[in-house]
């Protein structure tokens, strides 16, 4: 298949051809021609103003539910969503049933994903079970393919099973990705604690739960000098740490969900129960830190945090809906709404580009002869994601019927070329 790219703006930072525009022609994915302008009768030619082209994004938090609930998800359904959501990587948390805690585990999703469109990769589970207790096989499900170890959802609580862990990846340089939870304080907290928390009579989780577990986190990174990276990272002075601790040379990294840019404690009035998400979502202060920190460059990655909850879970009262939302669908758009002036390289960075170098992925440059590994996007235009256009078997966001900037035109990888 011959695809033919016109006056697309080169978004990858790797390329000898960095923000240069330029045609590009794809034959059998293989990049074998790039120039300012290409002649070539090919099987299809994409046109379109403000066309930008990185290499494929990566998203470093997803839950696709599988094996064990796939009643939520599947990982055809979920890579269905990330591909349609510009992502041709994806890591998925190890909170499955059974979890992701051994080499057979890691195999299947492995094995599962050489059938997908995209690249599925598992993290593999801290503790055993993900229990919080004993250290899992981490050395071999490295060996197997698992790209990061965590806990996931249920971030590990004691200091020194953590330190262990670090100190264990050290021999083979991975990495640890933590959710900034202290389940010891505010647990039965159903929004963040604060003024509006109050005022809906909604018990709160204070923002001291994360404030404190990331503090301890930069401390037993600082003892070991392994490698970190915190996700979902939600308040203002949590931001500062992170950013003191790179200031300091520690080797850390982060990144944020869309919801925690977008939404505050405040849009929580009318109890939704698709805005309530681990971590919470928390004050306006805190959410327009968030955004600056991405603008200054100290969040390395947006991460969707996908999490499809099925109906049940989430159409119920506040007190027992389960938190999560699902977002590979909306993740550019969402950003690209809110920071506009972001230019297409920097969110090429954001959505993939930086998590790549973060986490030892290939390299597919967009250069001649270079695997074809990228996504097509544009910041200008409209798009609105619908229920009938959502490819989850979940429908719990609270994005549907939101016009938001920018769109995905297509992903490119393994070889096929995926137009939306």
């Amino acid at each position: 298949m011959k695809l033919l790219i016109k006056k697309a703006l080169i978004a990858d930072r790797n390329s000898t051809l960095f923000e240069q525009t330029k045609d590009i022609l794809v034959i059998d994915g293989i990049i074998t021609e790039i120039a300012d302008e290409i002649v070539e009768n090919a099987d299809e030619t994409v046109v379109m103003e403000g066309l930008a082209v990185s290499q494929g994004w990566v998203d470093i938090f997803s839950d696709f539910a599988d094996p064990g609930y796939e009643y939520r998800e599947s990982i055809e359904s979920g890579a269905a969503a990330a591909l349609a959501g510009g992502f041709s990587h994806v890591f998925v948390v190890p909170n499955t049933k059974p979890s992701i805690q051994n080499k057979p585990q890691v195999s299947y999703i492995i094995e599962k994903a050489r059938q997908l469109p995209i690249n599925v990769y598992p993290i593999g589970a801290v503790s055993k079970n993900i229990e919080g207790k004993d250290l899992a096989e981490m050395y071999e499900m490295q060996k197997a393919g698992a790209v990061a170890f965590s806990d996931g959802l249920h971030p590990v609580q004691s200091s020194g099973l953590l330190l262990k862990a670090l100190q264990y990846i050290n021999a083979f340089n991975g990495t640890i990705i933590q959710l900034p939870v202290d389940k010891s304080i505010g647990s039965f907290g159903l929004m963040t604690e604060g003024i509006v928390s109050t005022q809906l009579g909604l018990p709160g989780s204070p923002a001291l739960s994360e404030i404190l577990i990331i503090k301890r986190d930069l401390d037993l990174l600082r003892y070991t000098n392994s490698k970190l990276h915190i996700t979902g990272v939600s308040t203002a002075e949590s931001i500062a740490l992170i950013a003191a601790a790179k200031a300091e040379g520690l080797p850390v990294s982060c990144s944020i969900t869309p919801y925690h840019l977008f939404y505050c404690d405040e849009d929580m009035v009318n109890y939704d129960t698709n805005l309530k998400v681990t971590p919470p979502l928390r004050n306006r202060s805190d959410m327009m830190a968030l955004r600056k920190a991405v603008e200054d460059g100290v969040v390395d990655c947006i991460t969707s945090h996908h999490l499809p909850q099925n109906w049940d879970n989430k159409t119920c009262e506040f007190e027992y809906a389960a938190n999560g939302m699902i977002g590979l669908q909306t993740s550019f758009n969402v950003v690209n709404h809110l920071l506009n002036n972001l230019s297409p390289s920097k969110l090429a960075d954001l959505m993939g580009n930086n998590a790549r170098k973060l986490f030892n992925l290939s390299n597919y440059s967009i250069e001649i002869n270079g695997i074809a590994d990228f996504t097509l996007f544009t910041k200008a235009g409209t798009a609105t994601f619908t229920k009938e256009i959502n490819k989850s078997k979940s429908a719990n966001s609270a994005f549907f019927d939101v016009p938001l900037a920018g769109k995905v035109v297509g992903v490119y990888t393994k070889g096929k070329w995926n137009k939306n």
